[in-house]
């Protein structure tokens, strides 16, 4: 009897040992899990900065608007185990909150931890249609030497914790573009500008040579 008794408590100890290691096991699995998705969930998003914006042309003697320019965005991703996928990114130029400019599809890469990434698309609209106040403003603009424009990007991003990737989210950038009037006619600053009749500033078709450069690089806003 004794030896049986020493082999139950035996198997009973055993059991409970087995029972503990799964247990501690679970935990620290869970604990596993709860980390990545917290910082799957918790990541810094990234930077945009506009560095540069090249205007081409503007075209108002059109009853719509014809725009044309090139510009330089640059993104950083500040996380140090957080790497970010950019699965879709259309870029385009609005003035006045009024689209300027079709969607342009940046390419999708993936920016690992600390790293940055620039594109350089060309942003243009053929004949936008854009609300009356929009052209207006903007014939006001160029007549006073100035105009707004702001480059935003819209799209998808997803998160990435070694081999675990999150699911998408919504990325949304503005960055302002402040083009002024500049003294000389630097490369990529000088283009013919028509308005249409209305236009103050330029007699219905009458192209005026104007010269407006990218004042500065611009920070962007990010949502996501």
């Amino acid at each position: 009897m004794s030896k049986e008794k020493h082999y139950r408590d035996w198997i009973l100890r055993r059991c409970c040992a087995a029972v503990c290691a799964c247990v501690l096991t679970l935990a620290a699995v869970v604990g596993f899990i709860v980390l990545v998705i917290y910082l799957a969930l918790r990541p810094s998003k990234p930077s945009f900065y506009l560095q540069d914006v090249q205007l081409r042309s503007i075209d108002l003697s059109d009853p719509a608007l014809s725009l044309n320019l090139q510009v330089t965005i640059a993104s950083r991703n500040p996380n140090e185990r957080v790497g970010v996928y950019y699965k879709t990114l259309d870029a385009f130029a609005t003035y006045r909150d009024e689209p300027v400019t079709v969607p342009v599809a940046l390419p999708a890469i993936y920016q690992g931890h600390k790293d940055a990434s620039v594109w350089s698309p060309v942003l243009s609209g053929e004949s936008v249609p854009v609300a009356a106040y929009a052209a207006d403003a903007m014939r006001q603009d160029i007549a006073a030497g100035y105009v707004l424009l702001h480059v935003r990007v819209d799209g998808r991003v997803k998160w990435k914790v070694g081999s675990w990737v999150s699911g998408g989210y919504h990325l949304f950038v503005n960055c302002p573009a402040l083009l002024a009037a500049w003294g000389g006619a630097a490369a990529g600053g000088a283009f013919a500008a028509s308005a249409a009749a209305g236009g103050a500033a330029v007699p219905a078709g009458v192209n005026t040579t104007v010269s407006l450069k990218f004042t500065h690089p611009a920070d962007c806003t990010v949502d996501v």
